[in-house]
């Protein structure tokens, strides 16, 4: 995801491939009022990961599948999607899941009014809730059908925007607090991916945690695979397997005869559970 997740052709993450554990509490630590609801195990990867801007074929997946990559995200919907995903369909995760591959569902939802690129769907300070609340049923609706259970989480894609624009930033937050209650509403895990320097760092640093994601994947291009040495804030934050760090971009890469662009990560978060 080099320059950005909504319309690079060229976007892909990588993680590295140590296990999976499944665990019933992590990564919910910032998501308020859980207790009246039983939430199914989480289901947690720990390693390398890859994604792409438009889920690989079937074909490329398996020659992928070297151990060196465990996970892969995958674009699953939002107006603000940059590219068609022809490959991914039902079959197509519940095939990727059997040969050990872990998804990460990914939604490009409303982007902030303060932020300077084209996207085709914007929020307000006054649209922010409403949309954050249809966005996310949309969310919810289309993991769904590829056949990701309650209890998955769903990555909000926030791009970069002015953070120090008060106006912007409080309106940002009003939408990813009422994304994250929706998915929550409906038995998702709520997750944001962001930049250092900007998205994720306003969710990090925001002094009232109410109903913000439990997990939080950070874009700083550093070239260090990891979720500890380099966290740019509070180290008790997103304890437990609730961090993603995308630490390198543009890595053009060839296994099994397929050659892909790749943007890397260090995960240590949920992943979709698949049924």
């Amino acid at each position: 995801m080099s320059s950005h997740r909504l319309s690079k052709k060229g976007r892909y993450i990588a993680w590295a491939t140590t296990g999976v554990v499944v665990t019933a509490g992590a990564g919910i630590a910032a998501q308020t009022s859980m207790a009246a609801t039983v939430w199914p195990a989480q289901k947690t990867y720990t390693g390398r990961a890859f994604d792409t801007c438009t889920a690989p074929s079937l074909a490329a997946m398996k020659a992928w599948n070297t151990k060196f990559y465990g996970a892969a995200a995958v674009y699953i919907g939002g107006k603000n999607r940059g590219c068609a995903q022809p490959n991914l369909t039902k079959s197509w995760v519940k095939s990727v899941n059997s040969t050990g591959w872990k998804l990460i569902p990914l939604y490009v939802g409303a982007q902030p009014p303060c932020q300077k690129s084209a996207n085709p769907e914007r929020f307000t300070a006054s649209t922010a809730a409403s949309l954050g609340a249809s966005n996310a049923k949309d969310a919810v609706a289309k993991a769904s059908a590829l056949g990701m259970k309650a209890g998955s989480p769903i990555y909000l894609n926030m791009e970069s925007y002015d953070i120090t624009d008060k106006a912007c930033n409080d309106a940002t937050l009003t939408y990813v607090r009422s994304f994250t209650k929706t998915l929550r509403n409906a038995t998702y895990r709520g997750g944001l991916y962001g930049f250092s320097s900007s998205s994720a760092k306003a969710i990090a640093t925001a002094p009232n945690k109410t109903d913000l994601p439990g997990n939080l994947w950070y874009a700083l291009w550093d070239k260090k695979n990891t979720t500890t040495t380099d966290w740019p804030w509070n180290p008790t934050q997103y304890t437990n397997h609730s961090r993603g760090h995308q630490y390198m971009v543009n890595s053009k890469e060839m296994r099994g005869g397929y050659t892909i662009t790749v943007d890397r990560n260090a995960w240590d978060a949920p992943v979709a559970i698949i049924g």
